[in-house]
């Protein structure tokens, strides 16, 4: 193979991949709205839209969503599947009495007063100042949205959404009391 052969070899390809980035960006500019090429982060809907049915919340075929009470929920909880959940609390709570870590202990949680775990001296002022203690209804909202809760509180964790888990969860904790 000779100089002249890869040359062509070389140039085709590259012929090739701008063939490539024209039609790509042709078709970027086709497909969105406006003919703003490229499109991506502009706030354009689609150039052709689909238009596709959508059901109702008043048909007769759909089942309808019950809010179920937390109370409801806790009462048939599966502590087997809150220890399952527990591993994430598990890198900042102990289980053991008294074994603080990143955050409190939890063993007993379930019905202490807020913000008393002893040895603890890390609450944030809003659980410090909050009343009442951890009952099932309070944890529950706590785990839901723990920033909601307590502005201020320094734990990290999001929330869990789901009220199944949050009660299984609960159940879990209150095998150690």
């Amino acid at each position: 193979m000779d100089t002249m052969e890869i040359t062509k070899i070389v140039g085709a390809s590259c012929g090739a991949l701008l063939l490539f980035l024209v039609i790509n960006t042709g078709a970027e500019a086709i497909y969105h709205s406006g003919g703003h090429g490229g499109g991506h982060g502009d706030d354009h809907g689609m150039a052709y839209p689909i238009e596709v049915e959508v059901a109702s919340v008043a048909d007769e075929d759909a089942e309808p969503v019950v809010e179920v009470a937390f109370g409801e929920l806790y009462a048939v909880a599966d502590a087997a599947a809150g220890e399952k959940l527990f591993r994430a609390c598990a890198s900042c709570h102990k289980l053991e009495a008294g074994s603080n870590a990143v955050g409190p202990y939890l063993h007993g949680v379930v019905g202490r007063d807020i913000a008393s775990a002893s040895g603890f001296d890390k609450y944030s002022s809003s659980l410090e100042e909050a009343e009442g203690n951890w009952d099932p209804e309070v944890l529950q909202a706590f785990l839901e949205n723990p920033k909601g809760f307590a502005s201020n509180t320094v734990m990290a964790y999001r929330g869990m959404k789901d009220p199944v888990d949050r009660a299984n969860l609960i159940a879990y904790l209150a095998t150690f009391n």
